[in-house]
């Protein structure tokens, strides 16, 4: 089926500088700039070349002659009844997006690329108005990225979680308890949590933790668990698991104040003692534009 683009919701992000100085004008930030701390010395150069993106958005949908809404990302609201999403920030932005697409396309620019991650952007500042262009003239294929599904008691909690969840106790300083169940092998776990993810999380915060980058096509979840302990040093039977699409993935929480961290900081979900947290692949993937064709090999 061959899509039309007709009307457009671009989301940005606020750079550094924006909400650290022009919206809450935090002394400190603004002290530590006029001494010229490394610190914040890219928040500058960030911000002129965030803002200078957004104009070159505007400026291509003119040229294009396509209607388009223009929304910060800590207003998003729902999203519906548009052709496509513009991201306009990094990876961050397109992620917090993502959560609200179903099967809307969506395209990453990466606004700022000297100074942020745009891993999925299939934009970036300069080249905005070509990259768009390639999709209103249908040259541009979508690619459907695996997305994983959470249930906690049976009970469907998120079912769009792209990068990967963090199944851990609330403070960082405390151990992580939990029975964890990977197809028939069983075994209780002391640890300070475990990521699991699909593909695009393995490129991410999985990799740091000594995960494989998988192919971004690939339907696998990834598991990674994080600082394991035993008091005698021996290993646990799951430690990392490249999983195969069907496989039984259980958490069974022994934690009182045990957390589920989807897709970062900002969504944590509480859990009680002795809840079950199932992990699974999406029904829904994310189709996104502009995926250069090395990532999705996973070179």
């Amino acid at each position: 089926m061959k899509r039309t683009v007709e009307r457009v919701l671009v989301v940005s992000k606020k750079s550094a500088y924006d909400l650290y100085v022009r919206q809450h004008k935090m002394r400190r930030v603004q002290e530590l700039l006029r001494k010229k701390d490394p610190s914040v010395e890219r928040l500058v150069r960030a911000d002129k070349h965030h803002r200078e993106t957004l104009e070159e958005v505007r400026d291509a949908l003119k040229s294009l002659k396509i209607k388009a809404r223009f929304r910060d990302r800590s207003q998003l609201g729902a999203i519906d009844d548009f052709d496509l999403v513009l991201t306009v920030g990094g990876d961050g932005t397109l992620l917090s997006v993502s959560h609200e697409l179903a099967d809307t396309p969506i395209l990453g620019i990466n606004s700022a690329p000297l100074d942020s991650v745009g891993f999925l952007a299939g934009a970036q500042k300069g080249n905005v108005l070509e990259r768009l262009t390639a999709i209103v003239e249908r040259r541009t294929p979508i690619q459907r990225l695996t997305r994983m599904r959470v249930s906690v008691d049976g009970r469907e909690v998120h079912r769009r979680v792209l990068n990967e969840v963090l199944f851990a106790h609330k403070s960082p300083a405390m151990t992580s308890r939990y029975f964890l169940t990977l197809g028939d092998v069983c075994e209780e776990h002391k640890s300070s949590g475990f990521y699991i993810g699909p593909a695009v999380g393995s490129t991410a915060a999985i990799r740091s933790a000594g995960g494989r980058v998988l192919p971004l096509r690939s339907k696998k979840l990834q598991l990674i668990v994080r600082e394991p302990y035993s008091p005698d040093g021996s290993r646990y039977a799951t430690e990392r698991a490249v999983i195969e699409p069907g496989t039984k993935i259980e958490a069974l929480n022994k934690m009182r104040e045990g957390y589920l961290f989807i897709d970062g900081p900002r969504q944590p979900l509480a859990l009680e003692m002795g809840q079950r947290v199932r992990f699974d692949l999406s029904p829904e993937p994310l189709c996104v534009y502009g995926i250069d064709r090395a990532k999705l090999r996973g070179a």
